[in-house]
């Protein structure tokens, strides 16, 4: 037997054919293979960073000038929560326009130690329209219908209360009044109630109060504007020779200033790394490339988020709506376009509240239109486009925001703030300087990004809150 045929008998025992030609495995030795740049997951398309007008802010802090407003003291009640026992925090009393000016802390802890806690389930009445307004009701947890009578005798949903909101204050200063209108729990409630009887107690033993309370009832308010301004007095469909009222536009004498934050990093990389390896990719632009696109992300985050100058948390107590239900309905939807009537410029959701808003339209039968932008194909509600945002927060209980918002310093909108021009700048307001190469050859970039955003008037944003947006299954 020739060793051919002892291979073919060896081969065939095997149960495979002979190899006639050089395989892949050793070929790809010899090859050179093609390779992606360095992927990350954690890159979104951060359309709120493309979308709004980019202002530049020299010197680093950015005044927003506005006409004279009267604070009216209508934002929201915080509590502390011990188990299912809800408290007032004695200085959040001052959230009330009764008690906007008043600062002696000991009235306003014996205030808070007289509200008492009062539990509601859904459906149940909390006050009748007729009935005497004998009482402030402050909303610790849940949420409230305020019901009154339509044009023609039908009840109409006038507003949604929820967590932190309250009404109302000439319960307990006017006399012989009476609530205008039915309040209804639409989840189970929590609230917390003051008696006009416990206040005027209060009142008779503190002079301060009392003080204070005759002030507010003897000074008229001052002329204004439905949006708290100081009045512009105007003449108009006069004839003949009037006296035409003199006037002057008032300014904020302490207008606020927003000065641009800072993303930071510090980038090290090994001489020898970018000596050796920087073909046919250059190390230090990839770990640049990705290192930016982590400061973007949390520079986006930072608009949205940020206790100072967030969008999230700068919107104005009166620009805050409730679902009427829990998730986002196109009823919903409308409620957030009267707020920001004015050329709105585009709503963002968390991806998640876009499927629950998309989950509502087709349970009634709505396809809403997309528009197209730059090559995408974008969801839009009455023409307005809506665009994700993971930024925006999902809580523990699946509940999210929805923000609609008018953009540009023309129009009076949310603008985002920085400065261009930096030293050793590789993007707008985004600099990479050089810190030197320590004893064990690493060389290390500080990279800073310089940002902030402003929301010029407080019309110009509206937040649509307690989005419910289901859960996972």
């Amino acid at each position: 037997m020739t060793m051919t045929d002892s291979v073919q008998s060896e081969s065939n025992q095997n149960g495979s054919a002979p190899q006639l030609s050089l395989g892949t495995a050793a070929a790809r030795n010899l090859a050179t293979t093609t390779k992606s740049v360095p992927q990350m997951q954690g890159i979104t398309s951060r359309w709120l960073l493309k979308l709004l007008p980019w202002v530049q802010v020299s010197g680093g802090a950015y005044r927003v000038n506005r006409r004279l407003s009267y604070t009216v003291g209508d934002g929201r009640v915080t509590f502390s929560q011990t188990g299912a026992t809800f408290r007032v925090i004695p200085q959040e009393l001052r959230e009330l326009q009764l008690l906007r000016d008043f600062d002696d802390e000991d009235v306003l802890a014996a205030l808070a130690g007289r509200f008492v806690q009062q539990d509601y389930a859904p459906g149940d009445v909390l006050v009748t329209a007729g009935s005497p307004a004998d009482q402030i009701v402050l909303i610790a947890h849940g949420k409230v219908n305020k019901i009154g009578a339509g044009k023609y005798g039908d009840e109409t949903v006038l507003e949604t209360l929820a967590d932190g909101d309250h009404f109302t204050y000439q319960a307990i200063i006017e006399d012989d009044d009476h609530w205008e209108y039915t309040v209804k729990a639409v989840t189970s409630c929590t609230v917390l109630s003051l008696s006009q009887s416990s206040f005027e107690d209060l009142v008779a033993q503190s002079e301060e109060l009392a003080a204070h309370v005759a002030r507010f009832r003897d000074n008229p308010a001052k002329a204004q504007n439905s949006h708290g301004e100081a009045a512009i007095e105007v003449a108009s469909g006069h004839v003949g020779e009037l006296d035409l009222p003199g006037t002057f536009v008032d300014y904020e004498t302490s207008p606020r200033e927003y000065e641009l934050s800072v993303a930071q990093t510090v980038l090290r990389v090994h001489s020898r790394v970018s000596d050796l390896y920087n073909d046919p990719m250059n190390q230090v632009e990839q770990q640049l490339r990705l290192t930016i696109e982590a400061l973007r992300e949390r520079q986006e985050h930072e608009v949205v988020n940020n206790r100072e100058f967030g969008l999230l948390a700068n919107a104005d107590p009166k620009q805050r709506i409730h679902t009427r239900s829990g998730p986002p309905t196109p009823d919903d939807m409308d409620e957030l376009l009267a707020l920001v009537w004015k050329e709105p410029a585009f709503f963002l959701a968390h991806p998640k509240a876009i499927a629950a808003f998309g989950r509502e339209c087709t349970k009634r039968g709505i396809y809403p239109n997309s528009i197209d932008l730059d090559g995408h194909r974008v969801p839009s509600w009455r023409g307005v486009p809506l665009f994700p945002c993971s930024k925006i927060p999902v809580t523990d209980t699946r509940t999210s925001s929805i923000m609609l918002m008018r953009v540009g310093e023309q129009t009076q909108g949310v603008v985002g703030l920085h400065q261009i021009g930096l030293p050793d700048e590789y993007q707008p307001g985004l600099n990479v300087r050089f810190m030197g190469m320590n004893e064990k050859a690493i060389i290390s970039y500080l990279v800073s990004a310089y940002y902030s955003a402003a929301v010029l008037v407080p019309d110009a944003l509206g937040v649509l809150e307690s989005v419910q947006i289901g859960l996972e299954g």
